[in-house]
């Protein structure tokens, strides 16, 4: 009886959930975090194994469909393009089921999972493909050369490194898991008179699909100023779609670029719209002047970038709850 019962013990065990790795959490502040769900799934087995019911270690998921985008659980969608933006980055097209679409809400986020020498780290990305895009959903990511020991060993450097390894695998035809949706900022049309998007690199993709929705609603009477910040015009992501949105009447943009020092240098249609160094506190608030009214103001880049951002932002005048930092 007692080797019955130890033999049950050791299964139960195998049982119990893994916590997660703290690679595993995106920091994006996601709710459900791994965190969360790990958590639930030790409440879930805890209780399973008092009651002496494996059925309940399924919980709710067993009615889910596996079709459909789930917060909680990762599914496989096939890469079926990739298309090369500059020298790092890649727009990265993923099919979805018929022509069904992503439903997600401008500005919503994804969480991206890769497995590298047999650690599981996970990232956010925002798709930029159109919210009511049929068949496919799109993402920005850089791929970035990383050296198999980088010379950063910080946590955070880690982790991106890890994953800049595991997107550079990839190929059209590969399968990449995602989760979601997440997001704490929700767009609505007309919910501000006038916004201020200052983006860097990347930042640049929680951005698109909410300009997307702007100029394609005849309604929206928003009016939006982008400031995109990068190093060389060379590495400006998708030069054509910020053409086509600067023609809107609502819409005007402008460009930061780092390691630029000659407008001669740029098409003529950059060069009214383009400063050179950094974005600091002298443009932000010539930026917030030049606004019809003050503005509800979008943030989103590095983790350096956003701090900067927020103390222009209010040292030109905005209070905490006119900006949101992606």
């Amino acid at each position: 009886m007692d080797e019955k019962e130890d033999d049950d013990e050791e299964a139960w065990l195998q049982l119990r959930p893994v916590e997660p790795l703290p690679s595993q959490c995106c920091g994006s502040g996601c709710s459900p975090c791994v965190f969360d769900l790990y958590q639930r799934d030790l409440a879930r087995w805890e209780a399973a194994r008092a009651s002496k019911d494996r059925g309940l270690l399924r919980g709710k998921e067993s009615q889910s469909c596996p079709s459909k985008l789930n917060p909680e659980t990762f599914l496989a969608f096939r890469i079926s393009a990739m298309d090369r933006l500059t020298k790092d980055t890649y727009r990265v097209q993923f099919a979805l089921p018929g022509n069904s679409q992503l439903s997600l809400r401008p500005g919503q986020h994804l969480i991206l999972r890769g497995i590298v020498d047999d650690l599981e780290i996970q990232r956010a990305y925002t798709p930029i493909s159109p919210a009511n895009a049929e068949g496919y959903f799109e993402v920005l990511i850089k791929r970035v050369p990383v050296p198999m020991r980088p010379p950063c060993v910080c946590s955070q450097c880690y982790q991106t490194g890890l994953m800049s390894r595991y997107v550079a695998s990839w190929r059209a035809g590969d399968t990449a898991f995602w989760r979601g949706p997440f997001g704490g900022f929700f767009y609505k049309p007309n919910q501000y008179g006038e916004l201020l998007m200052l983006a860097a690199g990347t930042g640049l993709a929680p951005m698109v699909p909410i300009l997307h929705s702007i100029t394609d609603n005849a309604d929206d009477e928003t009016f939006v100023t982008l400031v995109c910040c990068f190093k060389t015009f060379e590495d400006i992501y998708l030069k054509t779609f910020l053409q086509e949105q600067a023609r809107f009447w609502n819409v005007r943009t402008f460009f930061v670029l780092s390691q630029e020092n000659s407008l001669e240098q740029l098409p003529w249609s950059y060069q009214e719209k383009t400063r050179f160094g950094r974005l600091a506190q002298d443009l932000i608030e010539e930026l917030v002047g030049s606004c019809r009214k003050k503005p509800f103001a979008l943030v989103c880049g590095s983790a350096e970038f956003t701090k900067d951002m927020a103390g222009c932002l209010l040292r030109a005048g905005l209070t905490e709850d006119s900006y949101f930092l992606f």
